[in-house]
Formats: C-alpha cells, sequence, structure tokens
C-alpha cells in the first residue's frame, strides 16, 4: 500500500536518496505480509495457515484448571477469552422471566399427567440457586466468549491439528464451530488487540468465570513429594512426586554451567529422606562428595580399581517371570558387543549371536532357569568361542575383542562381578576411563544395574549423567530408550541428563525417550540448541526467552500437562553437599583447615 500525496506537497530535497513521496514505505508497508488469501475455512498469511474456532460451553459445572488441556495442548495455539460485566438488575429481571417461564411448564405437564423433563427441571433449579446468589451479592453476572486460532505450517498440519483441538474440546464438553466466511475477523479476534470482532458469548457466574482463567495451570503443589523450588510465576512452591505421574522417568536438557547436576542433587538429597534408593552413573566425580556425605557407596569403575562387572551376569528371574531371561541377555550383550566392535554386517552378527550362545552353553547355561543359576561365562570364554569356530570372520572378531582378553583393556569388563548394590545411594563413577572407553563402560554398568534391580521391587531413581555418551550409538541409545520404556514395571524413576541437546533429540532414540518421559527439565540453553528444544517442547517465545536468559538454576519445569518456570533452590547445608564449584570448595576447605595447602579439585561444573 503506498502513501496518497497531496496535489499541494512540495518536492522532496534533491540530496533526499528517496526519489519521490511516492515511492517512500510506511510502517504499514513494512509489517504488512506480502500475500493473504481469506478462504471459506482458511485464512492464509505468507505461507502459514490459520483456521479459527467460536465454542458453546455445554456443561453444567466447570472445575478449577478445566481447560488445562486447552491451555496446555501440544501445539502453539492463539487463545482469545472476552469477559463482559452484565448489570445485575437486568439479569435479574431476565432470570425472574425464565424462572417462571420453566415453572410455568413444568406445572402444565403435572397438570397433564406428562413426565416433566429433567433438563428444565436441572434448569429451574440452577437458575433459583443463581437468583439467589445474585440477590445476596454473593455471584455476579457475566457474558463470556473464547476463541482459539490454530496456526499451521502446512494445509495438512492445519487439519490435523483441527481435528486433534476440536476432539480435546469435545471431550471438556465444548462444542467448536470454525467461524466460516469470518476467518478474517476471528483471525483479529485472537491477535492481542482486545477487540471482539464476533462477539459469540455464553452466560457466566463469577465462580464459573474464575475457573476458566488459565493461571490454575501454573501452580505445580500437591500434598505429596519433594520441594524442587519456587515457582516463578507467583512465588508458591513446586512441591511433586514423580512417582504419581504414569511413569517416573525424567529427562533435564541445560548448557554446561546452567545449574543441571546441581538441580538433581537437590532432588536425590531430597528423595532420599523417603527412602527412594538412588543409583548413579557419574562421568565426572560430580556426585562424591555427597555421597561421601550420606555414607553411600562410591565405586571407581578405572583400570586401577578393584571393582569388576562380568558382562555375562543373569538376573535369575526366569523362574519368577514370562520373560526367556537368556534371551534378554544376548540381546542386550549384542548391543553391547557392537558399541565394542563397530559397525558389524549381517554374517558377522550370526556368528556373535552363536559365539554368545556357546559361550552359555559352555557353562553349562541354557534357557532351562534352574541351569541359569551356575557361573556365568567370562569375556576369555566368548574369546575362546571365536577361536574355536576356526572361521575367517570369526578369527577377525576374536581379534577384535583380544584387547579386553590379553591387550591394553585388560582387567576392565573381563572378570567376575564384585559388587553389591547395597546402599541407598551407589554412584558409579567412570571419570579416568578414556574416551573411547566411557560409552562402553556406561552401557554395561547400566546393563548390571537394570540387571540386579530387577530381582527386587523397590522405589529407586537410576540417574544417568551426560547421557550424550551413549546416543552417539545406536545400539547403546536403543538399549537406555528399552529402560526408559520398561522402568515403570519395576517401580523405577530413570533420569537422563544431557547438556548436547543437538546429539540426543538428532537421534529417533533421543525424541523417544523424551516422549517416554512424565517429568522434564530445561534449563538455560544455548542460541544455537533453543530452537531444537523449542520444536519438540512447543515452547512460545516467551519460554524460548526464558532459557535464553535463564540464570542458574532456573528454567521450565515439565510436569504431564502442567508446566511452570521455577527456580530451583537449596538450603544452605544442602548447597555445602551438592555444590562442585572449585571456587566454593576451596573456601570452604580454607574455613575449615585455614593452615592447610589448597588441594587439587578435579574440573568440575555446576
Amino acid at each position: 500500500m503506498k502513501n496518497q500525496i497531496p496535489k499541494s506537497a512540495p518536492p522532496p530535497p534533491a540530496d533526499n536518496p528517496v526519489k519521490s513521496l511516492a515511492d517512500a514505505k510506511t510502517v504499514v508497508d513494512i509489517v504488512a505480509p506480502q500475500s493473504l488469501l481469506i478462504d471459506f475455512n482458511v485464512l492464509k498469511i505468507n505461507d502459514s495457515y490459520f483456521r479459527t474456532y467460536f465454542t458453546t460451553i455445554n456443561r453444567r459445572f466447570v472445575s478449577s484448571n478445566w481447560l488445562g488441556p486447552i491451555i496446555n495442548f501440544d501445539h502453539s495455539l492463539n487463545i482469545s477469552m472476552f469477559v463482559y460485566p452484565v448489570e445485575s438488575k437486568s439479569t435479574l429481571d431476565e432470570l425472574r422471566r425464565k424462572i417462571a417461564e420453566m415453572e410455568a411448564e413444568i406445572s402444565t405437564d403435572s397438570q397433564r399427567g406428562r413426565v416433566v423433563d429433567p433438563s428444565t427441571a436441572a434448569k429451574l433449579e440452577d437458575a433459583l440457586a443463581l437468583q439467589d446468589q445474585l440477590v445476596k451479592g454473593i455471584e455476579r453476572f457475566f457474558q463470556f466468549s473464547l476463541y482459539v486460532t490454530i496456526p499451521a505450517e502446512s494445509a495438512s498440519e492445519l487439519e490435523t491439528v483441527s481435528k486433534q483441538v476440536t476432539s480435546s474440546l469435545s471431550s471438556l464438553l465444548v462444542g467448536s464451530i470454525p467461524t466460516l466466511l469470518q476467518q478474517a475477523e476471528g483471525f483479529k479476534t485472537t491477535l492481542p488487540t482486545c477487540i471482539d470482532h464476533l462477539m459469540v458469548t455464553r452466560n457466566m457466574d463469577t465462580t464459573s468465570l474464575a475457573t476458566t482463567f488459565p493461571f490454575t495451570s501454573s501452580e505445580l503443589t500437591s500434598n505429596d513429594g519433594i520441594l524442587y523450588g519456587i515457582n516463578q510465576h507467583n512465588g508458591s512452591l513446586v512441591i511433586f512426586d514423580r512417582f504419581t505421574l504414569e511413569n517416573a522417568n525424567s529427562v533435564v536438557f541445560a548448557k554446561s554451567g546452567a545449574g543441571k547436576s546441581y538441580t538433581i542433587k537437590l532432588e536425590l538429597v531430597r528423595s532420599m529422606m523417603f527412602g527412594t534408593e538412588i543409583i548413579v552413573i557419574d562421568p565426572e566425580n560430580e556426585y562424591k562428595t555427597l555421597c561421601d556425605a550420606v555414607g553411600g557407596d562410591y565405586i571407581n569403575f578405572s583400570y586401577n580399581s578393584q571393582n569388576r562387572i562380568n558382562p555375562f551376569d543373569l538376573s535369575l528371574l526366569t523362574e519368577h517371570s514370562d520373560e526367556n531371561e537368556l534371551n534378554l541377555k544376548i540381546q542386550s550383550l549384542m548391543s553391547m558387543f557392537k558399541v565394542i566392535m563397530g559397525n558389524l554386517n549381517p554374517t558377522e552378527e550370526a556368528l556373535l549371536d552363536r559365539a554368545i550362545t556357546l559361550a552359555y552353553k559352555m557353562k553349562g547355561i541354557t534357557a532351562d532357569p534352574e541351569t541359569q543359576k551356575r557361573t556365568p561365562p567370562l569375556m576369555e570364554d566368548l574369546y575362546k568361542a571365536f577361536i574355536g569356530m576356526e572361521e575367517p570372520m570369526a578369527l577377525s572378531m576374536a581379534d577384535r575383542l583380544e584387547r579386553f582378553v590379553k591387550g591394553s583393556f585388560t582387567g576392565i569388563i573381563d572378570q567376575p562381578s564384585n559388587i553389591v548394590l547395597k546402599n541407598q545411594l551407589t554412584v558409579f563413577s567412570v571419570r579416568d576411563l578414556e574416551d573411547s572407553l566411557k560409552p562402553i563402560a556406561i552401557f554395561l554398568i547400566l546393563d548390571y544395574i537394570w540387571t540386579k534391580m530387577r530381582r527386587d521391587l523397590k522405589k529407586r531413581i537410576l540417574v544417568v549423567d551426560e547421557a550424550w555418551y551413549l546416543m552417539r550409538y545406536p545400539d547403546s541409545a536403543n538399549f537406555l530408550y528399552s529402560v526408559a520404556k520398561r522402568a515403570r514395571k519395576y517401580f523405577l524413576g530413570l533420569t537422563t541428563i544431557t547438556q548436547d541437546v543437538e546429539d540426543f533429540l538428532n537421534t529417533d532414540y533421543g525424541k523417544a525417550i523424551v516422549t517416554s518421559s512424565s517429568l522434564q527439565i530445561l534449563m538455560k540453553q544455548s542460541p544455537a540448541g533453543v530452537d531444537k528444544i523449542s520444536q519438540v517442547f512447543y515452547l512460545s517465545e516467551g519460554e524460548k526467552h526464558l532459557l535464553l536468559s535463564a540464570n542458574v538454576g532456573e528454567g521450565l519445569f515439565f510436569a504431564g500437562n502442567n508446566h511452570v518456570a521455577v527456580r530451583f533452590v537449596a538450603s544452605p547445608d544442602e548447597h555445602k553437599l551438592i555444590t562442585t564449584k572449585p571456587s566454593e570448595i576451596l573456601a570452604a576447605q580454607k574455613q575449615a583447615d585455614p593452615s592447610a595447602k589448597p588441594i587439587l579439585i578435579p574440573d568440575t561444573k555446576i
């Protein structure tokens, strides 16, 4: 749209880069879309599609946060609510007239021997109650409008999301009707201009109207659970029990130094007070101070350590379960050896499966549950099984294992297990292993923990810190996903922590782990990763800005259908146990013993 120039307007100065006022652009020209299409049932602006619905509320009673499924819908929606106060006198006059009509209808039906319409009787009861409350000033009367605009990137996405939204509204006894031939007016109604271009209203009293406001979805306070932090929306406490959700799994995404490990250690300390057993896989020795303070078992998994895990151990659950324990163990071993050996072709996979089965048979272990109580094989037995096949490809696979049996990695995973999970807090550290061995060690520890914890049912939390180590390999990522999927059966909550959001979410298994976790914590993100997070969690622009500008220990807390902005807080005593800032650790040591020389603190992060 161009400016209309008056005939009397003087010509522009010669040194003005704009040749004429007719070529000058206004703000409207700059912000206006390049194209606009208004169709019967859809509005297209540039390459984006929109559809607006007005609603009809068909329910008699509403409860607090009854609109929560729409407020927290897993797609961006533009929702507008309009409230119009109505004068009490006119409302009472209209209410008296309606009451008289309904009483007359009921009286006529009774005199003629007809059955009284139950809907009329219910309406009369509600009208009398409302009239009594209006007269006493307990309630006021309002007109209420609710509109929903669905944005989408394509016509097919618009149709899909429209069906989901209308279905969700129908489940709430709310009718949704598209604004046919009025899509432009509907779109403008849901813009933040506070102008209702449609005026489709419904009567509501004060109590009912209060339940429509979305602020109740920001409450995450319950009678049970632990304190996570302070709700930044309203200053209330975020108290929650993750085991009350459909599953107790959680994921934590944050950049380095944002406070993710600090937050999880705070959760673990408080969970232990309620008897929860904690197991942690710690790649950076961040949990040692906490472990020592509460008397936990700190198991250092390294060359010099005496702690050993045999990957061939069985859980001995076959006689109490329908699962074929030996077959399940062979499948997990197949995944682990693919991480150790690298990519395998179908022939090599068949040889590996045959060799593992043969290693168990050499120890007398078969599918019979009684035989599975015998001493399991070791890595050396698998190595011998490959050698005994006397096939070139089998000998080549034996060569890949030789460094774990006779070479530089001897003693890591080729000895009988001597670890017992007997403490309320057990921490497995792999910091002293080189990076190439860490994924193998984490996989091995995770498999061992999963095998042992299924023997007895307890409330447990398993923390896998720096989970991106496992996500780099499809087989280890698949194993982590299988643990997340089956954890609920064993009263286990899996906590997955990572700072490499791109590596984690770029895999199908990573996305599946997120969808299999009912609890999600997002903390400060880098600009490079926030867009990926926003797509997965359907964040608004305000929430994206919050994650980019959040301070240490702040973020978004997702629990089921609700999510809030939260600040994780610790008491001074808790802070001393869980902080890993080198400056604070050195200051605490100096305060405890001023004459002591500073000791070397391993590189850690918050």
